[in-house]
């Protein structure tokens, strides 16, 4: 999450911080159309409401979604993030400190609101 990356630079050994990560900077607003349709019948027959499930996307890609609701034969799904649209605040205490590897660094700008779906 880039936001709390950004909040945890410089931070020195045994220093106490909040860290206030924006909706922006986390996972995002909440989008109204990440809340799909899906047919029932595809999703097996233990659906539950509130359950997640995995749908696999014409490109490969695959989603996670929450179950929201029936509707004759169809299920709302919604496929935000648990955590969307919230600014989220962390109290942190810094018991070590070390240097990001490349590798780390990458994967922090790498990172896309998009893929961060459940």
């Amino acid at each position: 999450m880039w936001g709390l990356s950004k909040g945890l630079q410089d931070v020195k050994r045994g220093e106490k911080r909040t860290i206030v990560v924006t909706a922006a900077e986390a996972y995002g607003f909440y989008d109204p159309k990440k809340v799909i349709l899906y047919p029932k019948l595809k999703l097996g027959k233990n659906l539950r409401l509130g359950q997640t499930v995995s749908i696999v996307g014409k490109s490969g890609t695959i989603r996670v979604y929450k179950v929201l609701a029936y509707h004759d034969g169809m299920v709302s799904l919604d496929g935000n993030h648990p955590l969307a649209g919230q600014d989220l605040v962390f109290e942190i205490e810094a018991l070590e400190v070390r240097d990001a590897t490349p590798a780390e660094i990458g994967e922090s700008a790498n990172v896309v609101s998009t893929q961060l779906l459940h």
